[in-house]
């Protein structure tokens, strides 16, 4: 039996655990739809999958509570699926194994998917408990978020009655989050021919590993190291010491991690293998030292490989290796009025260079439309004097904060009467989806809220056992109370 199917609440834990025997990574998302549909069949609530791959389930109010505004629960139902490279799991096929350790629930090896599976398993314990007092009440469990929001963005005009829209998607329990970021995919890519790699040379592949990575929005203001950023600094002292030249580069696999891996393949004469080696030692410890408050263990290394037959032309491997040096990473501006919370940001993400076509794919985000744009014409203008095609697409704008919400004043009232003390207000630079659910439903009353979860996106992903409990008697509270139409 799971070890985590009989926490508190039960009822979260359970349909949780449920989640988690179900492959549900972006992109691959039928095998949950069809859960969740046969889910709401067995406790008897409507249900449908819309055009937009969106799970909706509606559950009328409770008798007296007819007159109530209707609460909209919005959850994603993909995960981020990231794994150690120790790790055999198949995302589309495997389920994810969960264990409790100590305070916290994880999964070994992979991403937990608690980002958005608690939220998920909140919305279907209130469509399966009969006890509950509440409104009209719908689910929204929305399809792809963290690859693009798609599930979001074609949601269909029109499809949902509700007054009041509760995110579930947030990552700190105590924390209303009342406003997010914006953001857009940038994509840059070049083809170029390949040329015959020095029959004389020799080839070694160079690996950075052991990076935490994280979200590329919520913990982009921790200085974390980006694996591609790292390689690149490596690289350039291997062309110019060590006669080096690239054959093939991949770090990174989803847009919205900050990259924790990278590898690349060098080929360069054979007496200058020994000294490459030393000088990846020394930028080991190096590396080690810069990050040393922050990182816990760098590893990187060089291992002797075959040598390719091909590799990037001269040129072609400068103009992009000046790309990725030369492209903004990271934090760019704070908010002013929010000195403490981002404003505007990028995650170089990815970067696939092999077989005479390269890739750079990064997501940028700002709560200020102008920034974004700059931040995102900044981006171009780097990859374009490297000869790269850029294209922008997956844009979503911000949502701006409420703070006279009803719906922020009565979670703030029920936390305090439930926990004897404040919820604080909180804007995120995380891409939430409740600006674009807005963009299309502008009368809705919104805040975000959820338990406590740490390093999502990554493998280190947890989730605090003891802020789910409060999370779930929060909500129950709040759709008894909720206001009169």
């Amino acid at each position: 039996m799971s070890e985590i199917k009989n926490l508190n609440p039960e009822c979260i834990w359970r349909n949780f655990d449920a989640l988690t025997q179900v492959p549900r990574p972006s992109g691959h998302l039928e095998k949950v739809q069809h859960m969740l549909l046969e889910f709401a069949a067995r406790v008897g609530v409507e249900a449908f999958k819309d055009a937009a791959g969106n799970i909706v389930m509606r559950k009328p109010a409770s008798p007296g509570m007819e007159n109530r505004k209707g609460i909209i629960l919005q959850a994603h139902m993909d995960m981020v699926p990231q794994k150690s490279n120790e790790s055999t799991h198949n995302f589309e096929t495997d389920p994810i194994q969960t264990y409790v350790d100590g305070e916290w629930v994880k999964a070994k090896g992979t991403t937990l998917g608690a980002d958005n599976g608690i939220g998920v398993a909140a919305i279907m314990a209130v469509m399966e408990d009969k006890t509950l007092v509440h409104g009209p009440v719908e689910g929204l469990i929305t399809a792809d978020e963290e690859t693009g929001m798609f599930g979001a963005n074609d949601l269909p005009e029109g499809e949902l009655n509700g007054d009041i829209l509760l995110n579930l998607d947030s990552e700190t329990w105590g924390k209303f989050v009342i406003g997010s970021a914006g953001g857009v995919d940038i994509t840059a890519t070049l083809e170029y021919k390949e040329v015959e790699t020095d029959k004389d040379d020799a080839a070694v592949k160079v690996v950075i590993k052991g990076l935490k990575g994280g979200h590329s929005g919520l913990e982009i203001n921790e200085g974390r190291g980006n694996a591609n950023k790292l390689m690149a600094r490596f690289v350039l002292e291997a062309i110019a010491e060590y006669g080096a030249r690239l054959a093939t580069w991949h770090g990174g696999n989803m847009r919205n991690a900050i990259p924790f891996e990278c590898s690349t393949v060098l080929t360069l004469p054979k007496e200058n293998v020994e000294a490459l080696k030393e000088a990846v030692a020394e930028w080991c410890a190096l590396f080690n030292n810069e990050y040393r408050t922050i990182e816990e263990n760098i590893q990187f290394f060089a291992e002797d490989v075959e040598t390719p037959a091909t590799e990037v032309p001269e040129e072609i491997q400068d103009n992009l290796l000046d790309a990725i040096y030369g492209c903004h990473n990271g934090v760019l501006r704070m908010i002013p009025v929010f000195p403490s919370v981002v404003e505007t940001s990028s995650n170089l993400a990815i970067i696939d260079i092999e077989g005479g076509h390269a890739y750079f794919k990064l997501l940028a985000r700002s709560s200020r439309e102008s920034m974004r744009d700059y931040i995102a014409t900044t981006l171009e203008s780097t990859f374009s004097m490297a000869g790269m095609k850029v294209e922008m697409s997956g844009e979503y704008g911000g949502w701006d904060p409420n703070t006279d919400s009803e719906i922020l004043h009565l979670l703030e009232k029920n936390y305090r009467e439930l926990f004897n003390e404040d919820a604080i207000e909180q804007v995120d630079h995380a891409g939430l989806e409740c600006s674009v659910i807005l963009g299309k439903y502008p009368h809705l009353d919104v805040v975000s809220l959820g338990p406590t979860m740490r390093s999502p996106h990554t493998t280190t992903e947890r989730c605090l056992i003891s802020t789910v409990a409060p999370f779930w008697e929060l909500l129950k509270k709040t759709m008894a109370e909720v206001p009169v139409k």
